[in-house]
């Protein structure tokens, strides 16, 4: 079941596509307040849109690491961006890790913070976006937030020599908020 996300007070439900009433919504309660310092985006930029994800994936792979042992490495994100209706917006995928409104605009970025977000989870983060590709929806993103998560993350254990290369696919929930100078 999904967890009650943050910003639930919101009273308008963001598109990629936009919504008419930013400045209402950002009244109506969506706060950083209750978000990590970590993870919060610096003023002087607002809420331009929210994808929520259901059921995307995690994938991992066992590989050798720097310090000879093994142990599960990141390889990358597979997860559609919803609406609060259900509509697709979206997609994230990677790497690199890639945001891709359905109108063809598409955001890459670079990880500036994670933050924890409770056993079994992939952390919370803050990504500060690149230039757009394509004009649309990500047009002038400035910054991508994790938050809401739950899942996703790789198995405690194995990982050996004898499984290297192995796969390991875990599901994940989670809200994607983009943001934009104002």
């Amino acid at each position: 079941m999904r967890k009650m996300p943050i910003f639930a007070g919101l009273t308008c439900a963001l598109a990629l596509s936009g919504c008419s009433t930013l400045d209402n919504m950002m009244s109506d309660g969506f706060s950083q307040s209750e978000l990590p310092a970590a993870i919060q985006v610096p003023a002087g930029n607002s809420v331009a849109m929210i994808g929520t994800v259901e059921n995307g994936n995690v994938a991992w792979v066992c590989a050798q690491q720097d310090n000879g042992r093994y142990g599960w490495k990141f390889a990358g994100p597979s997860a559609n961006l919803m609406d609060a209706s259900g509509e697709q917006l979206g997609s994230y995928y990677g790497p690199p890790a890639t945001w891709e409104s359905v109108d063809g605009s598409k955001v890459t970025g670079k990880q500036l913070a994670t933050a924890p977000a409770g056993e079994g989870n992939i952390p919370m983060q803050l990504v500060k976006a690149n230039p757009a590709m394509g004009q649309g929806a990500m047009s002038g993103v400035t910054y991508i937030q994790r938050i809401n998560l739950n899942g996703g993350k790789a198995p405690a254990g194995g990982c050996t020599a004898m499984a290297e290369g192995r796969r390991y696919i875990s599901g994940y929930t989670a809200d994607y908020v983009f943001w934009k100078a104002m």
